[in-house]
């Protein structure tokens, strides 16, 4: 260590100036987001989808993270977190950041992709552009599908001010009665069962442009703003304005104190459909003063609270327009592979003959060959992790199947071939996490058909969720019992998994079979496991395995040798793990992070970390895979699994993070990093401050090939340290796409 550096007991690496918020950083993860909508390179339908879900993750975030800011502020808890901000602080901070992002996404909207789409053929129309045909048609809609539906709610002193429901849309009218003069109130709800969007007869479209028509319609709230006189028939309607509320939707569950967990959740599911405090209004900025504070008062909110909108209110509803056929507008679609090694193997479903189960046996013959790493959405689920619980459920030598569920599709082929499995006769167990946060309801209904059909069903720990995502198959072979087992980084949901990027490994290993018999008995037994052979589990030894594994790399460096980490995850929080990270850096071990939403590390600092370079990447597909390599003197380890390095992974969550013993495997998962870390398409830098910089391919240079990029995974770059890709990741010329 170079003298000019205070020692370790010198310098406070837990002082708040060399962290970053936490919420900041997601709002910048957000920004990354919107810029996805802006970007001209991405497809103009795709734009649209980045645009819903910057506002569904906004929506998100305030019911979720403001709502417990909001709370603690409301309680008078002035605790301030790792990074030195108290919550009011960061209430304040959060609203300055936030208002020139979303007005920034209004505006995109309204000035360029609306324009853009009506060129496409695509028009999102005002009413008051309408023709008079098209008027007529739609008045006609509105009075035989949407006035039935409409219930107008007054405001006096004998009507309260009615419930407002989360994410709604309303309109809030001013009314004159003729005979007294007096101006009333009412609210009118948009009714969400009925389509955000109306689409006009393809004849009364426009036809007069080179490219005809797609779609042309308006949004449900004008057509219902433009036949307000229905809903108050002998009354003038002096004017209305639109506005939104987002309440905390957060459930408020006291474990300790349920004797039925199930039923627990129910009751507060109960509660969320209307959502508990108001939190943000959203309102055009056109709303008169008077309104505006009428709705203030009534919601019990501040000016704090309030966010100014110019134009289409709740964009989360354009995921619609994804639905459009238009090809030439989104990306091309990716049709996942069947991995090489199990291209031989049948489907198997509930009507498979015995010539069909007696083939899905070749699965558990793939497994024992030699383990098999896949990587979604590039290699298909289906073909992989569903046909490998489908192939037990009907195979005759499976005795027994025991799963972890956190988050599912409500169709799921996993959980079907799961009710069969049990009605085959095997002991199937399932570990439902009934508190997965927005997935409670649909777990619940899964939850409960299982044990209908007698699937063992437990509902996880009490204080901890079970995030983790492990499968094993227990099998007769012979005369013996062999384990398979599946541990992942993502969801066993189909759908996601066409949309997120995940790993999984499929392994009969003696001692991963093993430690995943053990981690299920902790989940649904009396185990107080402290130790495990080969895998990291969470809350039991992962923090310290994570924490030895960065020690180790110091030691080899304080020894004269190399140390290098590469980490990719969806978040990097912990306190701990990141002053270890800091010391790693000081001690001149070299690090890579990519890290695809938060981040409170600040890398590039004097003495500090110098020596860690972080990116994020954010694309077609959302990155969710963890993956973590440790150089370990070139005795390389790297590991996959569920965990980010945040403090519910590592402190209030059962998670699974498994090594890879393969080394065709390992070279394949340096590979990916190594891709990642050379990207200048979709890659974003972190800056000290917490800002990023998004790359940019190298106009100068030639696209390298892959073989160059792969190469240069395993070999060692002309410096003391040895590298999955250069360190110096900006003269990277190739330019690749997620």
């Amino acid at each position: 260590m170079a003298k000019s550096k205070k020692t370790a007991h010198q310098l406070n690496l837990k002082d708040s100036q060399y962290y970053l918020n936490r919420e900041l950083s997601w709002l910048e993860f957000n920004k990354r987001v919107l810029h996805e909508a802006c970007d001209p390179r991405t497809p103009l339908i795709e734009r649209l989808k980045f645009l819903a879900i910057f506002s569904s993750n906004l929506d998100e975030f305030f019911m979720v993270r403001v709502a417990a800011l909001k709370e603690q502020v409301e309680a008078k808890i002035s605790l301030v977190t790792f990074d030195g901000r108290t919550p009011q602080q960061q209430l304040e901070e959060i609203s300055m950041a936030l208002r020139p992002l979303i007005a920034q996404q209004h505006e995109h909207f309204e000035k360029s992709l609306r324009p853009q789409l009506a060129e496409h053929g695509i028009y999102i129309l005002d009413y008051i552009n309408l023709s008079e045909g098209q008027k007529n048609y739609l008045d006609q809609y509105y009075e035989e599908q949407i006035f039935p539906v409409i219930t107008p709610l007054a405001v006096d002193p004998s009507h309260p001010f009615p419930y407002i429901s989360n994410l709604s849309l309303n309109l809030a009218v001013i009314i004159k009665n003729p005979e007294t003069d007096e101006e009333l109130f009412a609210r009118v709800k948009v009714p969400t069962v009925l389509p955000r969007f109306l689409p006009l007869p393809l004849e009364l479209g426009f036809q007069n442009s080179e490219k005809p028509a797609i779609w042309t319609g308006v949004s449900l709230e004008q057509a219902i703003a433009h036949n307000l006189e229905s809903l108050f028939p002998g009354m003038n309607i002096q004017e209305y304005h639109m506005f939104r509320i987002t309440r905390d939707v957060d459930l408020e569950l006291e474990e300790d104190e349920a004797d039925d967990l199930l039923l627990a959740i129910e009751h507060e599911l109960r509660k969320r459909r209307v959502g508990g405090s108001p939190l943000r209004l959203e309102i055009h900025s056109q709303t008169p003063e008077s309104v505006r504070k009428r709705l203030l008062e009534d919601l019990e909110l501040t000016e704090y609270d309030v966010y100014q909108v110019d134009g289409l209110m709740g964009l989360k509803d354009l995921m619609f327009f994804m639905s459009m056929p238009v090809p030439d507008l989104k990306d091309e679609p990716w049709k996942s592979v069947v991995p090489t090694r199990l291209q031989r193997i049948k489907d198997l479903s509930i009507n498979s003959n015995l010539r069909e189960v007696e083939e899905g046996k070749d699965f558990f013959t793939v497994i024992q060959e030699k383990d098999l790493l896949v990587h979604h959405p590039y290699q298909s689920f289906s073909t992989s992790v569903v046909r490998f619980i489908t192939s037990a459920a009907y195979d005759p030598n499976v005795l027994a199947i025991k799963m972890t569920l956190y988050r599912t599709s409500f169709d799921s082929p996993i959980l079907n071939a799961l009710i069969a499995a049990a009605e085959n006769g095997k002991q199937v167990s399932v570990l439902v996490e009934l508190k997965a946060r927005f997935d409670e309801e649909n777990n619940i209904k899964w939850a409960k058909r299982l044990e209908s059909v007698g699937v063992h069903v437990v509902y996880g720990l009490v204080g901890l969720k079970t995030h983790c995502k492990t499968v094993m198959v227990v099998r007769r072979e012979q005369e013996r019992i062999r384990r398979y087992v599946h541990i992942g980084t993502g969801n066993y949901n189909p759908k996601t998994a066409r949309l997120y990027t995940d790993l999984g490994l499929f392994s009969c290993h003696e001692d991963l079979g093993a430690d995943v018999t053990d981690v299920f008995n902790f989940l649904t037994g009396y185990s107080r496991q402290k130790s495990y052979r080969l895998l990291l589990v969470a809350p039991v030894n992962m923090r310290d395995r994570f924490i030895y594994l960065i020690h180790r790399e110091i030691e080899n460096v304080h020894n004269g040798l190399s140390g290098r980490i590469v980490a990719k995850m969806n978040s990097l929080v912990d306190p701990e793990i990141i002053s270890a990270l800091y010391q790693a850096s000081r001690a001149g071990v070299q690090i890579d992070l990519i890290v695809r939403g938060i981040c409170c590390l600040r890398p590039g600092l004097k003495d500090i970390s110098e020596n860690i370079r972080v990116i994020s990447i954010v694309g077609r597909f959302l990155e969710h895979s963890r993956m973590y390599y440790f150089y370990n003197n070139g005795q390389e380890e790297i590991f996959i699994g569920s965990a980010d390095w945040m403090p519910r992974n590592l402190d209030r969550r059962v998670e699974v993070i498994t090594p890879i013993l393969d080394p065709d495997i390992a070279k394949d998962l340096q590979e990916i990093l190594g891709i990642m870390l050379a990207d200048n398409r979709q890659a974003w830098e972190l800056q000290q401050d917490g800002s990023y910089i998004q790359r940019r391919p190298a106009e100068d240079s030639p696209e390298a090939s892959s073989q160059k990029i792969f190469m240069s995974m395993t070999s060692s770059i002309n410096t003391s340290t040895p590298n999955i890709v250069s360190t110096n990741t900006k003269k990277s010329s190739s330019q690749l796409d997620n």
